[in-house]
């Protein structure tokens, strides 16, 4: 009878049934959601986008985070409108047809598979700070990429939880070095703390030197490339809903803490930065988190900021691997991807579509020859990702407008709709569509631009000649 039983748990068990294991609780999907909302662009680009559009970042931040808002609302929606939709390559291939879930699929997979790259890029970059500030070599930097890929790897094919577990860490750290940071400023604010140059701490800092818009519109716009790369992720709370317990419950929670998050995280924390250093004195090349705590004089404080920032990396390739591997796992069981990235192994977990993704990361761990300047190879990648991200957030958006339309009921009767419906999609896309034009205003984005639509000529060639006549 025990071993009936047994049998019969192993056979109702989803490593059995072929299904990911729901076994993220409300905890690690709030972590995870937060973790998403503070990337590498944050500690990584904020001092670049500072010196590009000064104070009116906070202003920028604020849209863009709204924006990002109204596409995970729309998510959601469309999430629990059919508990079936495991991801964004479920709805879309219901709603729109069997060609857009390919699409988001793949599309998807090359988003994180580019941030994996600028991933390795930016743990390059901030390794040289114990190297002695010495940059390293281009063999050095690829031996360093193939550590982090094999660490990040082996950490993923154990088991979702642990994947849960370490977003719960890895997102901690950071939301309590941002709150200290936070905290510190405000302190040197209200001392009126005053630098070796002479320079007081001060709110007023914020629009004493030019006002709030300094550089004008085109510096306001310059600093929307370079910002959006710092929501990329967000969205993760979707593809991690397959694997979460209560998705009713939690996924409006994490979805609906998103603009609070924006408010303290981003907004708050440039706000304190800016006041202690006026925008027009923090170099783009230093991240402003570590100016700020060297300035008060925080022992190591240097240190402490370059492993938190390290760790933000390492969080950052870690929801990538899971991302990808989830991704390859439901195009596989779409028929729309190989059949053996749809196996699980004994842990329920796409082990064999982790091995394509590390591979991948693994080439792009060759650009470290081909573009040594780590500054370069990283705004390269992080464009071509935004670019990315972007077509999968219309995606999104195109995929409400169908549901809205097609099911009135299943809107009718949600208890998480969009505020705002077909209006707000229309405002978002048209949003986002702007965002490509602005893209194209600077060199160095403008050729990641150029080199964007590749992929989309190999997803037409790989869905006509090996998908559609499935």
């Amino acid at each position: 009878m025990v071993n009936k039983k047994m049998s019969d748990q192993k056979m109702n068990s989803p490593v059995e049934k072929g299904e990911l294991e729901r076994s993220l609780s409300n905890r690690h999907l709030q972590l995870i959601a937060i973790g998403g909302a503070i990337g590498t662009g944050l500690f990584m680009g904020s001092g670049k986008t500072i010196s590009l559009a000064g104070p009116s970042i906070l202003f920028i931040y604020m849209i863009i985070g709204f924006m990002i808002f109204f596409v995970m609302r729309a998510l959601g929606e469309l999430l629990l409108s059919n508990l079936q939709y495991k991801s964004f390559i479920d709805f879309s291939s219901d709603l729109i047809g069997p060609w857009a879930g390919y699409f988001v699929g793949w599309t998807y997979w090359l988003c994180w598979i580019t941030i994996g790259i600028a991933d390795l890029s930016a743990i390059i970059y901030y390794l040289q700070f114990f190297n002695g500030g010495a940059a390293f070599s281009p063999g050095e930097g690829v031996m360093i990429s193939i550590a982090s890929i094999i660490f990040i790897m082996g950490l993923n094919l154990v088991t979702v939880k642990l994947f849960g577990e370490l977003e719960f860490w890895f997102a901690l750290i950071k939301i309590i070095a941002i709150i200290v940071l936070i905290a510190v400023g405000l302190w040197m604010v209200v001392i009126g703390f005053t630098s070796d140059s002479g320079q007081v701490a001060s709110f007023s800092n914020l629009w004493k030197y030019d006002g709030l818009f300094p550089t004008g519109a085109l510096g306001f716009l310059a600093g929307f490339q370079i910002a959006i790369f710092a929501f990329v992720g967000v969205e993760l709370v979707g593809t991690t809903a397959a694997e979460t317990k209560d998705p009713e419950k939690n996924l409006p929670k994490a979805v609906n803490s998103i603009p609070i998050r924006i408010i303290i995280f981003y907004v708050l924390a440039l706000l304190v930065v800016m006041s202690v250093t006026p925008w027009n004195e923090i170099d783009p090349t230093i991240s402003p988190f570590v100016n700020l705590f060297s300035q008060a004089g925080i022992a190591a404080a240097a240190i402490i900021m370059n492993l938190v920032v390290l760790s933000s990396v390492m969080s950052s390739m870690n929801s990538g691997v899971f991302s990808t591997s989830r991704m390859l796992f439901g195009l596989s069981r779409e028929e729309q991807g190989p059949k053996v990235f749809g196996r699980l192994n004994s842990r329920a977990v796409p082990a064999n579509a982790l091995y394509f993704s590390a591979l991948c990361l693994l080439c792009g761990a060759a650009l470290q020859y081909f573009i040594p300047d780590t500054v370069k190879a990283f705004t390269l990648a992080t464009t071509l990702s935004t670019i990315f991200f972007i077509c999968v957030w219309l995606m999104i958006m195109w995929s409400y407008i169908v549901y809205y339309k097609t099911r009135p009921e299943l809107h009718a009767k949600s208890i998480f709709k969009l505020p705002g419906g077909l209006l707000t999609c229309w405002v978002v896309i048209i949003f986002f569509i702007g965002i490509i034009y602005v893209l194209s205003l600077e060199a160095d984005t403008f050729q990641a631009l150029k080199i964007s639509p590749i992929w989309f000529v190999i997803l037409l060639i790989g869905y006509f000649c090996f998908y559609k006549k499935k």
